[in-house]
């Protein structure tokens, strides 16, 4: 019984690797989907930037931080990220409420300066620096932010702004939140995260306004480890993101109109419950290839979602992509591929979109159905990123990633597939036959 079981055995998995072996060769003369490159965006060559806003006015002398002081828990934390730099980063310090110790709040509204210029860091000079401030005055918030805006500079890539503080703005105006809109509105690529070492409400409120105003974050800090680790983070964060530089565009509402796009990433802002039109040239033969990305760059309604839809110039739906979430997310996004007919192909219009006649010119709509929370501010729009790619078409677009779209090469795979499994239940069968009858 057990040579039979063997025997048995052996048979079946020789089926199997016959199955198997027969559905590799055929799936070895299927067209793979090509993978040649399109046009791409050129790596920027700009250093990471990130400027450091650290509060130092008088309420930060408060023990309660694990039995310390406000400034001393931040001045060691800071210090142990300045050892952990990544040697590409340019990083810089700015304080407010450092060097006026007069009662004079006209002029203690004024204190804010560069206290370690953005740049390559030398550590033992950072470190000094900052382990040199003690607490002393007001906290300029708002005017800090302009000096950190300005501190880093414009350029194609992200900058960060990573604000320390214990409380809310007592110099306003300008109110911190309204210069955090302002600087998003300006389209300057400044990410401003925040961290709070105080627990009230007011000075929540405030801080969370500002990040959500430029797609920042805010972290409640409740002992150093937490504040040295979030810092740590989000300097590497400002690692990960600036070497890809999308160009500026702004969509339109119409196709006509539209913005004319190349291979590329692009970047754009959209309304809530907007919808903004591209276009993209794609010639007979081509394949369109599109993702976006929606960011919620501030507390969101749930139940949301994005569309990515192509269509041709007269509104022929050709082909979508959609994302739908329910709560607060870091991103929604989608992405579609469409090919164009080659030039002796039929170009009637179809559901599929296959065939459909586009005069060369492909219509991306992209839209969205966030709405804001109560309280939250509608401008400026949401952040877009749009990667947009043309190559050479697939030769079976609309099918399965191995191309088993065509009927033909389909029903041989399945028929093959159903003759083996069909051999290998028989085999399977006579051998529980013979084992029941031996038995």
């Amino acid at each position: 019984m057990t040579t039979t079981r063997r025997r048995t055995a052996t048979r079946a998995a020789g089926l199997l690797s016959a199955l198997a072996i027969s559905a590799g060769m055929l799936l070895g003369t299927l067209p793979a989907y090509a993978d040649e490159p399109g046009g791409t965006t050129a790596a920027t060559t700009e250093a990471p930037k990130v400027d450091l806003v650290l509060d130092v006015s008088g309420s930060m002398r408060a023990t309660d931080i694990e039995g310390r002081s406000r400034i001393s828990v931040a001045q060691q934390s800071i210090g142990e990220v300045i050892d952990a730099l990544p040697a590409e980063t340019e990083f810089g310090i700015r304080t407010l409420g450092a060097t006026y110790p007069g009662n004079d709040k006209a002029e203690g509204c004024k204190d804010t300066k560069q206290l370690y210029p953005v740049g390559k860091t030398n550590k033992v000079e950072a470190k000094t620096a900052v382990a040199t401030l003690r607490p002393t005055g007001w906290t300029p918030i708002g005017l800090a932010l302009r000096g950190a805006a300005q501190d880093l500079g414009n350029g194609p890539t992200t900058r960060r702004v990573v604000l320390i503080t214990d409380g809310e703005d007592s110099c306003a105006p300008p109110d911190p939140c309204e210069v955090a809109r302002e600087l998003a509105s300006q389209g300057i690529n400044l990410v401003v995260d925040t961290l709070g070492l105080a627990h009230d409400d007011k000075t929540r409120q405030q801080l969370l306004c500002i990040a959500n105003a430029t797609g920042g974050t805010y972290t409640d800090v409740r002992t150093k480890e937490q504040l040295t680790d979030k810092v740590k983070q989000l300097v590497n964060r400002a690692g990960e993101t600036y070497r890809v530089t999308p160009a500026k565009v702004a969509g339109a509402d119409a196709c006509p109109n539209a913005p004319v796009l190349r291979p590329g990433v692009y970047s754009d802002r959209e309304k809530f419950s907007e919808h903004r039109v591209y276009r993209v040239p794609v010639k007979a033969g081509e394949e369109l290839r599109a993702s976006v990305s929606v960011t919620p760059d501030r507390a969101v309604a749930r139940d949301y979602g994005v569309l990515l839809l192509a269509t041709d110039v007269r509104g022929q739906e050709l082909v979508r992509g959609t994302d739908a979430g329910s709560g607060r997310t870091d991103v929604a996004s989608t992405g579609l591929r469409w090919s164009a007919p080659a030039a002796d192909e039929d170009a009637t219009p179809s559901p599929s979109g296959k065939g459909a006649a586009t005069d060369g010119v492909v219509c991306l709509v992209v839209s969205n159905s966030f709405a804001a929370r109560a309280g939250v501010q509608a401008e400026p729009g949401l952040p877009v990123e749009l990667t947009v790619d043309v190559a050479k078409a697939s030769p079976s677009p609309d099918g399965p990633a191995m191309g088993l779209g065509r009927g033909w090469i389909l029903l041989l795979v399945l028929t093959l597939a159903g003759l083996l499994a069909g051999l290998l239940f028989g085999w399977v069968a006579r051998w529980r036959i013979a084992v029941w009858r031996e038995n």
